[in-house]
C-alpha cells in the first residue's frame, strides 16, 4: 500500500503478546488460557508531525478515505435492506478524482517512519499445518481506501502474480489438508478504482490462540497496487455479518458459534504505548470497573450507540444523538451543523480549513470535551484532541473533531482520538458496546 494508507490507523508488523493478567500469577494453570487471547498494538502517532505541527495533507487523505469507506458501507446496507436506507442516512456523491489526486501526492512522499500510522496489525495462521499471515484488525473497514470487507478475512493466494503480491505471505490451498473450496467470488473495490478479488475457501484460522474451523475467507489473486509497500498481507474484519462480502460469518462470530471463546466479546485498549486487542472478554489490567454497556442495532452493520451527549467545559451542548465507534477511523467526524455548534462553545475556536471541515483553537486553551451515554462522562484528553499546531510557531492548534457529512445522519463517528480515552468492549452476547474508565 502506498502512503495513501497512512491514515486509518497504525500500519506496523507486531507479534502476538505473551500477556498475563494481573491475577493470573496466583493461578498458574490459567496463565496460558488468558495469555493466548491478547494481541499487543504498539505506539501510534496519528496526524501530528514530528515537529508538532498538524499534518494537513495526511488528514485530507483520511477525510477522503473515510468518505469512501462509509459510502460503500451504506451501499451495502442499502442492498441488504432491499434498496432502502435507515431514516436519516443517505448516499453522498464522492468525487473519485479527489482520492486519485491524494494518491498521486502520496506516491511522491517518502514512507520513512510513516508506516506507524495505518492499521492495527497482528499475526494469524491459516490451515493445517499453519501458514502465517500478518493482517490488519478493525471493527470496520481496516484499510484506508477499502470500500468494503469490514467483516471479512482475505489474504493473498499462491496463484497471485500481481506485483503487490510479490513480497507477501501467500496461502497455498494444496499445502493445507483442511482447506476446502467454496462457491462464489470475493471482490472489493478501492477508492483508486482498483479491486482485490479472488476465490473463496474455508479452512482452520487461528488468532491469538483462538482456533476456528471451516472459516470462510478469500485467497485473492488480484491485489491492488496500493498494497505493494504495505507490510500487512491482508485484513481480518471485526464487523457484523451484514457487512460481509463473503456472505458468511466473520471470524469472531464463528469463534462464538464454535465455543472457541467463553465470553462473546472482544475489547480494545488503545494508547500511545501497549495498546491491545483482546479476544473473548476483557483485560482488567487496563480498566476500572464498572463497564458501562449500551445497546447497538446490529442490523445496520455498525457498532452504533444511541442516546449520546457531548459536553464542552462541563456544559452540555448536544444530546440524544447516535455515535458509531470505529477503530478503523483515525479522528472524529460529525455533520457540519453539529460540529459548528460544538466549536461555538470553545473559546477562540474558528474554522481552519473550510473545505475539509477542520477547526482550530488556541493551543494554550485545549477544550475539555466529554461524551456520555447516560452514565459516566468520558473526557477526551488534551493530548488526544490536539492534532498539532496549524503551522510552525503558530499559537493555534487543529482539533480532532472534523465537520464532514458522511451520509450517516445526525451521527458522530468516533475513531481513535476518542477510543484512546476509554476501554472499549464489543459484546455480541449483549449486542452492545461497553465503556470503562482507564486505570
Amino acid at each position: 500500500m502506498t502512503s495513501s494508507s497512512l491514515c486509518a490507523t497504525i500500519n506496523i508488523a507486531i507479534v502476538i503478546a505473551t500477556l498475563v493478567l494481573n491475577f493470573v500469577s496466583a493461578f498458574p494453570q490459567l496463565e496460558q488460557r488468558y495469555a493466548s487471547r491478547a494481541i499487543t498494538l504498539p505506539k501510534r502517532t496519528l496526524l501530528t508531525n514530528s515537529d508538532g505541527t498538524f499534518n494537513r495533507d495526511k488528514a485530507i487523505v483520511c477525510n477522503a478515505a473515510t468518505a469512501f469507506k462509509y459510502h460503500r458501507n451504506l451501499l451495502m446496507l442499502q442492498e441488504s435492506n432491499g434498496g432502502a436506507l435507515p431514516a436519516g442516512m443517505k448516499l453522498i456523491d464522492i468525487p473519485r478524482a479527489h482520492i486519485q489526486a491524494r494518491g498521486a501526492w502520496q506516491d511522491e512522499e517518502s514512507l520513512t517512519d510513516e508506516n506507524d500510522d495505518s492499521e492495527w496489525a497482528g499475526m494469524i495462521t491459516i490451515g493445517q499445518p499453519d501458514q502465517k499471515f500478518l493482517v490488519d484488525f478493525d471493527t470496520f473497514n481496516p484499510s484506508l481506501l477499502m470500500l468494503a470487507g469490514s467483516s471479512d478475512l482475505w489474504i493473498p493466494s499462491s496463484s497471485c502474480n500481481a506485483e503487490a503480491c510479490s513480497a507477501k505471505h501467500k496461502y497455498n490451498t494444496t499445502s493445507s489438508y483442511t482447506s476446502r473450496n467454496e462457491t462464489g467470488i470475493f471482490s472489493i473495490e478501492y477508492g483508486d478504482g482498483s479491486t482485490v478479488s479472488g476465490s473463496i475457501f474455508s479452512d482452520t484460522v487461528t488468532v491469538a490462540g483462538v482456533k476456528v474451523r471451516n472459516q470462510k475467507f478469500s485467497a485473492v489473486t488480484n491485489l491492488s497496487s496500493i498494497f505493494a509497500s504495505d507490510p500487512v498481507d491482508g485484513v481480518l474484519g471485526l464487523g457484523f455479518p451484514s457487512n460481509s462480502n463473503l456472505s458468511g460469518d466473520p471470524f469472531f462470530v464463528s469463534a462464538v458459534q464454535q465455543n472457541a471463546i467463553t465470553t462473546k466479546a472482544f475489547s480494545f485498549y488503545l494508547a500511545t504505548n501497549n495498546s491491545e486487542l483482546y479476544l473473548g472478554g476483557t483485560n482488567p489490567k487496563w480498566y476500572q470497573e464498572p463497564i458501562e454497556y449500551h445497546p447497538v442495532n446490529k442490523s445496520n452493520g455498525f457498532w452504533q450507540v444511541k442516546n449520546a451527549s457531548i459536553n464542552v467545559g462541563g456544559a452540555k451542548v448536544l444530546s440524544n444523538f447516535d455515535t458509531i465507534i470505529d477503530s478503523g477511523t483515525t479522528i472524529m467526524y460529525g455533520p457540519p451543523d453539529m460540529v459548528k455548534e460544538i466549536y461555538a462553545k470553545v473559546e477562540g475556536a474558528e474554522v481552519f480549513d473550510s473545505s475539509e471541515g477542520f477547526y482550530s483553537f488556541p493551543c494554550d486553551n485545549v477544550p475539555k470535551i466529554s461524551f456520555s451515554w447516560g452514565g459516566e462522562k468520558f473526557v477526551i484528553s488534551s493530548e488526544n484532541f490536539n492534532l498539532g499546531t496549524t503551522s510552525q510557531n503558530a499559537s493555534t492548534c487543529a482539533g480532532a473533531l472534523a465537520a464532514k457529512d458522511l451520509g450517516l445522519g445526525d451521527v458522530l463517528l468516533l475513531g481513535d482520538s476518542w477510543m484512546k480515552n476509554a476501554y472499549h468492549v464489543f459484546s455480541l452476547e449483549k449486542t452492545a458496546v461497553g465503556f470503562a474508565k482507564l486505570k
